[in-house]
């Protein structure tokens, strides 16, 4: 990854940072602070990018009167000494490839993060689907979608759907109630989804999906798996069960425009 090395106002370099794209902006990401006076030059040189970096960073960037997008912690589970953890779906429910469309994965997708959760979009569904969940499935944010990703899809309309046979010879069809969505993020496999319709699931949907991925991520010869756990969400205790140990924290703002 090559990294862009930006000064202060004494011309020494103060920040460095990773070009990428968030929240439909350009992004500043695993930024690395090189010397006093990073927020400043951040506000200064950066304005209307989102900021990724250490908590500190963000918070006083949030000071100098930047929008915070979320707090998250950094996650990271160990395949091969990972618990044992149950992997099979629920009755009624069955495991699949993550390879239906956006469209056919969003009911369950936007139910799983109603308003009052930490990572509810403040948005309409229309732009909900077009700007964040399609691009993701489309491999356009954090990068491909992996093969060892799961939905979970319900029985009982597999006879109305064209069979396809998941990578364990079972015919799949049914309804997108949940998924575990993992992509290959700076050449690593990274989970960006997790997810269950709270209306259509029994409770520990998520915690098995999670764990049927970690085998099979284990299966395709990847050493780790990491995650980012938005601050205040619950299922933080579900990923420390499955294994998942905290590497780090962040904060990720978007910088006032000039104009605003």
């Amino acid at each position: 990854m090559e990294r862009v090395i930006l000064a202060g106002a004494d011309g020494a370099p103060v920040f460095s940072y990773v070009e990428d794209e968030r929240y439909g902006l350009p992004c500043a990401d695993l930024v690395e602070v090189m010397g006093p006076g990073a927020a400043d030059a951040i506000t200064a040189k950066l304005p209307g990018w989102a900021v990724a970096g250490p908590v500190e960073l963000g918070e006083a960037l949030v000071a100098r009167g930047a929008r915070v997008m979320r707090h998250a912690h950094e996650m990271t589970c160990e395949l091969r000494t990972a618990p044992p953890a149950e992997t099979g779906a629920p009755d009624g429910f069955r495991f699949v490839p993550c390879d239906r469309s956006p469209e056919e994965v969003f009911a369950a997708w936007r139910a799983a993060y109603p308003a009052g959760h930490p990572d509810h979009r403040n948005m309409d569904d229309a732009a909900a689907l077009r700007d964040v969940l399609a691009p993701l499935l489309e491999g356009k944010v954090t990068g491909e979608i992996l093969p060892c990703s799961v939905l979970a899809v319900t029985r009982d309309d597999a006879v109305d759907r064209d069979d396809t046979v998941d990578r364990d010879g079972v015919v799949a069809g049914g309804a997108v109630v949940g998924g575990v969505v993992v992509t290959l993020f700076h050449d690593r496999p990274w989970v960006v989804e997790v997810f269950r319709h709270p209306a259509r699931t029994p409770s520990g949907l998520g915690a098995r999906m999670l764990a049927a991925v970690r085998d099979r991520a284990a299966a395709d010869g990847w050493e780790r798996l990491g995650l980012a756990v938005s601050e205040g969400n619950p299922a933080r205790g579900v990923y420390e069960r499955l294994g998942f140990t905290l590497v780090g924290s962040s904060m990720t703002v978007v910088i006032p425009s000039r104009s605003t």
